[in-house]
């Protein structure tokens, strides 16, 4: 089951290259891919070829073993932390009965290593301005993401994933918890660098930021984490706020955790289609200046009513 699920996961974080291009296609009033296979979809095949067979090249100014690790870590931390992803009772990997979120958060927590190593192994000034603004960025807003959940945890009474869903039988936590859960989602958009937070990528400022120097396999690794981490997130989202594999209709319980999980992902595309990307500064300036005392004010009410009661 755990080999299943993760090459599952793998498969769709591919697919969900084409899936972004076409509803970013479709928001923009523009044609997505379309020329390869029925509707474009097999444009996902022919940019894997295309990968695979570009020359993997290391420049010979990099460190070698930190400039081949760092693209394995970024993939390898947020498949580790789907370990913790209930999708159903009885579906999923398991194994981290009572500290589930603990390890979601601290797998996020690492893939941050994978884009600083990748700036500083690279030996090149644009990528290790990225790698810099990704360490900075993801150290700020982890704060923010690990405060904001904590209310949920509180009202749940465990750090389990599981319990956690099986708490929100008569409520989500979404209405409890709806400053938190807005909190999160800023700080997860942050975490795997979607826009507007890409800043460590940044096309316009950086070229390409942290992995301006990566090529081929490589590359591809690190474009199939940022989808892995697009999910991975969504799933968190789901789990935490959005009630799992709870629904009010008699329909199976994957079935509810998947549309939940399409919708949120279909949310972060659009912000990608939506949203101009904001200033380094204003990006921080935000996080510390007005996410923190809200997380922090999300704390403590969620306490003073859980005393109260």
């Amino acid at each position: 089951m755990p080999i299943a699920i993760l090459t599952i996961l793998v498969i769709f974080a591919a697919l969900l290259t084409w899936v972004e291009r076409r509803l970013l296609g479709l928001w923009q009033d523009r044609y997505g891919p379309d020329r390869v296979g029925p509707f474009g979809v097999l444009q996902v095949v022919a940019d894997m070829i295309k990968i695979l067979f570009k020359e993997d090249w290391v420049p010979p100014f990099a460190d070698r073993a930190a400039y081949v690790l760092a693209p394995a870590v970024a993939m390898a931390a947020p498949l580790l932390a789907f370990a913790a992803i209930p999708i159903a009772p009885g579906i999923g990997i398991g194994g981290l009965d009572g500290i589930g979120l603990l390890f979601g958060l601290a797998m996020m927590a690492l893939s941050v290593y994978g884009t600083v190593l990748a700036g500083w192994a690279s030996a090149d000034k644009y990528a290790l301005l990225g790698g810099l603004r990704a360490a900075a960025q993801m150290l700020s807003y982890e704060v923010f993401m690990g405060l904001s959940v904590m209310g949920v945890a509180m009202q749940a009474g465990s750090f389990d994933l599981g319990a956690i869903v099986l708490a929100q039988r008569g409520l989500w936590y979404v209405v409890p918890q709806f400053l938190g859960f807005v909190l999160f989602t800023i700080a997860g958009t942050a975490a795997i660098h979607r826009l507007p937070f890409d800043l460590p990528e940044a096309e316009s400022e950086l070229v390409a930021g942290f992995h301006t120097e990566y090529a081929s396999l490589k590359f591809g690794m690190f474009f199939l984490g940022e989808y892995v981490g697009i999910i991975l997130v969504a799933a968190l989202m789901v789990t935490l706020f959005l009630g799992g594999w709870l629904g009010p209709l008699l329909l199976p319980p994957p079935v509810w955790f998947l549309a939940k999980l399409a919708i949120v992902i279909a949310f972060f595309i659009l912000l990608r289609a939506a949203l101009p990307r904001p200033r380094y500064d204003q990006m921080m300036a935000f996080g510390w200046k007005l996410m923190l005392p809200l997380a922090l004010v999300n704390l403590m009410v969620t306490g003073a009513v859980l005393l109260g009661a």
